[in-house]
């Protein structure tokens, strides 16, 4: 893939072309993976940027990042959040991945780039990217009980499978599912009564 050119404006896709074009790599349509990352790579990109700030590292991050689009296309589930937003999230944990192996690897990190490194809590970015449904799933995860809101968190955001996500946890394979599989009916009962 190439570089995205930020000088050839996009339009807004909407989050249904989004959603089918998702559908359609799920099902390893190499087109429609192009067609994706023709749409959405110069938001991603930016990014990328803003949290690495480096080109060579955000085209680095961006191209693993569409990399793990294809191979996790079929986990994504629209009614968990907008295709923009957990593309974003891709983009964003490569990212921060990325800034962790940089850090082990180099013996002085600058403290400015730890300033650089994005809070806990959405920033004004990733708040824009959230539609009304991401955030009616934002309020929706908070009534989750502490071990479903990690598991689904983990699974869903992380890309985890739910041998990984019972690995991250420390606890059986048994439970994990379990935990994920009663999280995500709780998450469709409170979406379905907003």
């Amino acid at each position: 893939m190439t570089t995205p050119d930020s000088t050839v404006p996009h339009p807004d896709p909407t989050p249904e072309t989004l959603t089918a074009l998702l559908e359609r790599v799920a099902r390893e349509d190499a087109p429609a993976l192009r067609a994706l990352y023709e749409i959405t790579s110069t938001k991603l990109f930016g990014l990328a940027l803003r949290i690495l700030i480096k080109r060579e590292w955000a085209e680095e991050v961006l191209q693993d990042s569409f990399i793990n689009i294809w191979r996790f296309a079929d986990d994504y589930r629209p009614a968990l959040a907008a295709p923009m937003t957990w593309m974003a999230a891709i983009v964003r944990n490569r990212a921060l991945d990325h800034l962790r192996r940089v850090r082990s690897v180099e013996t002085e990190w600058s403290e400015a780039l730890d300033d650089l490194l994005p809070a806990p809590g959405p920033g004004p970015a990733e708040l824009t990217l959230m539609s009304q449904h991401a955030r009616q799933l934002a309020v929706c995860m908070e009534r989750l009980d502490a071990n479903q809101r990690q598991a689904v968190a983990l699974a869903y955001l992380r890309d985890q499978s739910h041998s990984e996500v019972a690995d991250s946890l420390k606890v059986p394979l048994g439970t994990v599912k379990s935990w994920i599989r009663r999280g995500l009916e709780k998450l469709k009962a409170c979406l379905g009564a907003q």
